[in-house]
């Protein structure tokens, strides 16, 4: 009998451990995830802004950087331009500058190449 209850519960274990462990991809699990990255159309006022914005902001805008952003400001144009290089290596968590976001993991692969791509084209104000 106890042998039968040992084998039972070893044989339910085994089933439910088989069950639980599947793997869902992303697009299966987030339907409307998109996870296209434009690289085509990059310009400062959307793509850069935005990737700024979300990531950067905080802590860099023209408000902020005084107090919590080292006054680095990231929030004009001719700012983020002087400072791409930098900024570049800080995003990419490369180089001698500080990695960034602070105390944050990098941001997107897509944000990265959208970035580097905005200063091989010349870091056009657009």
């Amino acid at each position: 009998m106890m042998k039968r209850i040992i084998l039972i519960t070893i044989t339910l274990a085994f089933a439910f451990l088989i069950h639980s462990c599947y793997y869902d991809s992303e697009e299966a699990l987030y339907p409307n995830l998109d996870t296209t990255c434009d690289t085509n159309n990059v310009t400062f006022s959307v793509t850069i802004t935005t990737m700024l914005s979300e990531n950067c902001y905080s802590c860099h805008s023209n408000s902020t950087a005084a107090s919590v952003g080292g006054n680095i400001k990231l929030q004009d144009y001719v700012d983020v331009a002087a400072q791409s290089t930098s900024l570049a290596n800080a995003i990419q968590h490369t180089g001698s500058v500080t990695p960034m976001p602070k105390n944050g993991g990098k941001v997107s692969d897509c944000a990265i190449n959208q970035f580097n791509i905005w200063i091989r084209q010349g870091k056009l104000n657009n």
